[in-house]
């Protein structure tokens, strides 16, 4: 039996974030090709994980800068190695090439963190996104590591366009890898009057979706309250922090939930849920789950990217604060033009998020492993960066290794 070690950044929290969501969609399609998964991670067990366990996956905690790991990684002997964003190829990448330099690597992005970062500063600059910002130590860092693995998986085609017209990085590297749902969701969500009140969620540590709270806040619920007077908004997500918590004002209407354990039953109940996000990257998986649920949705061209059709959005697309308030408004009172919404939710869900997708990805998968050595051989930018950047990384984690075994023996100075 083939084995996956995929090595995580964070243990996956699908309650939490559409990181750990999409996480589970892979270990999952691995599993059901017949392979066995293992993953691994650095960091500490967080209260909200998934127990991989109950899908037979085994659970390994892992050292930065340790011969331990390579000693562990060797013994396991895998097939396939995937890092769980570029920071864990940069950290493990020389290691996993050294231990088992003919496991297939893979690099699961999550989502182009360089983009992310570019939008975020020139959002708080108050410019457009330009090469400058786009070519950051962060892209070159990002990219260098695309480039030393085998197949990269990118979740939306918007950053299939990117990474190969702006960056030049070859086709050949790249899978468009979105979310994609076992099987399509049934229509029998609740109907309009059936359900109240707005909700946004997101995980509180991630910087656009804390922003869009603000901006809920600050600027557009104050205007939807205005005309709906009665109208609720329901904020969830992981890790509220004390400064989100204080936010709360059932006066107005603005009532900070924090983490709730079903995330697709609050949204159910929802009339229309609201991701006004200014910047970011990647799939939103808050609104393919507001699609899932029948529940219609205002976002803005950032929150939509990626995730649109040609026919539209399933609910309405604005950026700025009055047409954001504006257009939840008119969706939240028109029950025609909310079942519409809801009509295109699925449409959506049908033409991107099906789970053919899982079949695609999973051929492009296997027939770069079938080619490994060829793809590797064509690749020569990735192997003049392995050559060059596993040295110097190399180097690094072996003397930090060094270092704090000699700090560990090293005798306690005192007075003598």
């Amino acid at each position: 039996m083939p084995l996956l070690i995929i090595l995580g950044y964070v243990w996956p929290e699908p309650n939490s974030s559409a990181a750990g969501s999409r996480m589970l969609n892979l270990i999952k399609l691995y599993l059901s090709y017949g392979w066995q998964v293992q993953f691994a991670s650095p960091a500490e067990l967080s209260p909200h994980r998934y127990r991989l366990a109950e899908l037979g996956v085994a659970e390994q905690q892992i050292t930065l800068n340790c011969t331990s790991f390579d000693n562990w990684l060797a013994a396991q002997n895998p097939q396939a190695v995937m890092f769980d964003r570029f920071m864990l190829e940069e950290q493990f990448g020389w290691r996993v090439e050294q231990a088992c330099p003919a496991a297939m690597r893979i690099l699961d992005m999550e989502d182009c963190h360089a983009l992310r970062q570019a939008r975020q500063q020139c959002h708080t600059q108050q410019r457009p996104v330009g090469a400058e910002a786009l070519n950051s130590e962060l892209a070159l860092r990002e990219i260098a590591a695309i480039y030393r693995c085998d197949l990269t998986l990118v979740i939306s085609e918007a950053e299939m366009q990117i990474l190969q017209q702006h960056y030049g990085v070859p086709a050949a590297l790249l899978c468009y890898c979105p979310f994609w749902l076992d099987k399509l969701p049934p229509i029998n969500s609740p109907g309009y009057n059936e359900r109240q009140h707005f909700i946004a969620i997101g995980n509180f540590r991630h910087a656009p979706n804390w922003h869009a709270v603000l901006w809920l806040k600050q600027q557009i619920w104050p205007q939807i309250r205005k005309q709906l007077p009665n109208a609720q908004l329901h904020i969830y997500g992981a890790y509220p922090p004390p400064k989100a918590t204080a936010l709360d004002n059932p006066q107005q209407g603005f009532l900070v939930k924090g983490w709730v354990a079903d995330s697709r039953q609050v949204m159910r109940q929802a009339r229309v849920c609201l991701a006004p996000l200014a910047f970011g990257a990647g799939l939103k998986g808050k609104l393919l789950e507001a699609m899932c649920q029948g529940t219609p949705s205002v976002t803005t061209d950032i929150g939509a990217e990626g995730m649109s059709i040609d026919t539209g959005w399933s609910g309405a697309i604005a950026n700025d604060s009055a047409a954001i308030a504006s257009a939840a408004v008119a969706l939240y009172q028109d029950e025609p033009r909310w079942q519409l919404a809801q009509q295109q939710g699925s449409q959506i869900i049908a033409r991107r998020f099906s789970p053919e997708q899982a079949l695609r990805v999973w051929r492009q998968i296997e027939q770069v492993r079938a080619d490994l050595d060829k793809q590797r051989q064509a690749n020569f930018t990735g192997l003049m960066l392995r050559h060059h950047a596993y040295r110097s990384t190399k180097f690094m984690g072996q003397w930090i290794e060094v270092k704090s075994k000699l700090a560990q023996i090293a005798p306690v100075s005192g007075n003598e």
